[in-house]
C-alpha cells in the first residue's frame, strides 16, 4: 500500500512541455468547428443560401434540445470506458471524423434543393455535428485535464496553452475566411471549399493531439484516496451527484452565459458589413479581441501562482472586462473605431484568466464531489464544457436569428432598415456587456478551491 499523501501526489510533475503543447493544440481542431460555425454559418445561410434568419434560429434552438441528453450521456459513457488508449482518448479521436464530414455538410447545402429540403439538410448536419460528434470529441478532450495529470499547476498550464491555441485559431478563421471564400471562387463553391480545408486541418491536428498524451493508470489517479469504483454509480445517481455540486452548476451557468456572449459577438460580421460598411474590419476586431487574450493566457499561470488561487485572479479580471465592454458600447455609439478596438482589447485581456483556468476549475469541482462522496465522475463533470458551449452558443445564435428576423433584416439586401441597424447595435454592443456583468456576479461565488481545502483539512490525518 502506498504511503504517499494526496498533497505530495498533486505536486508531482506528470507532463513534459511536449505533452502540454500537444494537448493544447487539440483546441485548434475544436475551434475549426466552433469558430467557423459561430462566426459564419448564419451569414452563409442568410446571405448565400437565402434562408430566413428566424427559422434558422429556431432550428438551432431545437437542435440544442438533443444536447442536454447527449452531453451527460457521453460523459457517463466515458466514465465507463476502459481501453488500451484509456478512457477519453478514443472518444477524442474517432468522433472527429464525423465532425469533419458534418462541418463540410453545413457549408455545402445544394442550390438544387427546395427551400424546405435546405432547412432539413442543415438541421440534420448541424444536429449530428453538435449533438453527437462534437459532443463526444470535446467532452473527452476536456476530461483529459483530469486524466493525464493530478498536478493543479499543470492543469492551469494546460488550460492556458489550450486556449492560446483556441483563440489564435479563432482569430485566424475570422481574419482569413471572408478573403478565403473570395479566393476560392466566391459564392457556394467558396464556402464549400473553405469548409473542406478547415475540416482537413482540424482532423490532422486532432489526431496528433490524441497521440501526444497518455492517460494515467486508474490506480495512480486514485492513489492515496478511498475511491469507489466508477462502475458503482448509475446514470441517475451520476446526474444527482452533478446537481448536488453547486460549483458544477455555477460553472455550467458561466459557460452558458459566456457562449451567449461569444455567439452574439460573433454576429460582428453583420455589424461590420451593415453598420461600419466594411466586412474586412472583422479581421481587425478579431486581432484586437484575441491577441490580448493570448497575451493574458501567457501570464495566467504566473498570476495564479502569485495569488495562490484562481478565484481572485478571475474576479479581478472580469472587473476589468466589464469596464472594457462599457467602453466598447460608448465607442460604438460614437462611431469611433479606434476607441472600440482599444476597449475591446482591454475587455479581452480581463477575460483571459478565466479562459485559462476553466478546465482547472472543473477539475476542482470534480474533486469536490470526489472528496465529499468518494465517487469519481470526471466524464460527467466535464460534460458541462460541451453542454455549456453548445446550449449557450445555440441560444446565442438562435437569439441572434430571432432578433434579426424581428428587426426586419433582409438577407442579400444592399442596405438594411433603421430597425435592423438598431438591432445590430444592441446585439453587438449591449448583449456582450450585459453577459460580462452576469459572469462577474457568478464568479464572485465560485470559490471552489477554498471549499476543497476545508474538506481536505478536515479529512487529513493531522486533523483527526
Amino acid at each position: 500500500m502506498s504511503t504517499a499523501s494526496p498533497a505530495s501526489l498533486t505536486h508531482k510533475k506528470y507532463l513534459t512541455w511536449g505533452n502540454k503543447i500537444g494537448y493544447g493544440s487539440g483546441d485548434v481542431a475544436g475551434n475549426v468547428v466552433y469558430a467557423l460555425l459561430s462566426a459564419f454559418v448564419m451569414i452563409y445561410l442568410t446571405d448565400q443560401v437565402g434562408l430566413n434568419a428566424g427559422v434558422i434560429g429556431t432550428l438551432m434552438m431545437v437542435a440544442q434540445l438533443f444536447n442536454g441528453v447527449t452531453d451527460i450521456g457521453f460523459g457517463a459513457l466515458l466514465d465507463r470506458t476502459h481501453t488500451r488508449m484509456g478512457k477519453a482518448r478514443p472518444w477524442m479521436l474517432w468522433p472527429y471524423f464525423g465532425c469533419a464530414l458534418t462541418l463540410v455538410a453545413c457549408f455545402a447545402i445544394p442550390d438544387s434543393l427546395g427551400e424546405t429540403s435546405q432547412y432539413v439538410w442543415f438541421f440534420i448536419a448541424y444536429t449530428l455535428l453538435n449533438s453527437v460528434f462534437f459532443t463526444a470529441n470535446n467532452i473527452a478532450y476536456s476530461a483529459l485535464t483530469a486524466l493525464i495529470t493530478k498536478n493543479p499547476a499543470e492543469r492551469v498550464q494546460m488550460g492556458s496553452i489550450r486556449f492560446m491555441f483556441a483563440f489564435t485559431t479563432s482569430m485566424l478563421i475570422q481574419t482569413l475566411t471572408v478573403q478565403g471564400v473570395r479566393a476560392l471562387g466566391g459564392g457556394a463553391d467558396g464556402w464549400r471549399w473553405i469548409a473542406v480545408i478547415y475540416a482537413v486541418i482540424g482532423l490532422a491536428v486532432n489526431t496528433l493531439s490524441v497521440l501526444s498524451v497518455k492517460e494515467l493508470p486508474a490506480t495512480e489517479l486514485d492513489e492515496g484516496r478511498d475511491v469507489q469504483a466508477t462502475e458503482t454509480y448509475t446514470f441517475k445517481e451520476g446526474a444527482r451527484l452533478l446537481l448536488a455540486n453547486k460549483f458544477y452548476l455555477i460553472i455550467l451557468v458561466v459557460y452558458l452565459v459566456q457562449q451567449i456572449f461569444t455567439a452574439t459577438l460573433n454576429m460582428g460580421i453583420y455589424f461590420m458589413t451593415y453598420v461600419l460598411n466594411d466586412a474586412t474590419l472583422l479581421g481587425m476586431f478579431a486581432w484586437a479581441i484575441n491577441i490580448p487574450i493570448i497575451l493574458g493566457l501567457l501570464f495566467t499561470p504566473v498570476l495564479v501562482a502569485r495569488f495562490g488561487q484562481m478565484y481572485k485572479v478571475n474576479l479581478w479580471g472580469y472587473i476589468i472586462a466589464v469596464i472594457g465592454r462599457i467602453g466598447v458600447v460608448i465607442g460604438g455609439y460614437l462611431g469611433n473605431i479606434p476607441v472600440m478596438l482599444a476597449f475591446s482589447a482591454i475587455a479581452s485581456f480581463g477575460m483571459s484568466p478565466l479562459q485559462g483556468t476553466l478546465n482547472a476549475l472543473i477539475a476542482e469541482a470534480s474533486e469536490h464531489t470526489l472528496l465529499r462522496t468518494g465517487k469519481r465522475i470526471d466524464g460527467m463533470m466535464f460534460s458541462c464544457t460541451t453542454l455549456g458551449v453548445k446550449i449557450g452558443g445555440g441560444i446565442g445564435t438562435a437569439l441572434a436569428g430571432w432578433l434579426l428576423a424581428a428587426s426586419g433584416y433582409v438577407g442579400k439586401a444592399a442596405t438594411q432598415s433603421t430597425s435592423a441597424i438598431n438591432m445590430l447595435y444592441f446585439m453587438y454592443l449591449w448583449i456582450p456587456a450585459i453577459a460580462t456583468a452576469i459572469i462577474l456576479f457568478f464568479l464572485s461565488r465560485l470559490d471552489v478551491e477554498k471549499a476543497n481545502n476545508k474538506i481536505r483539512a478536515r479529512l487529513s490525518p493531522a486533523a483527526s
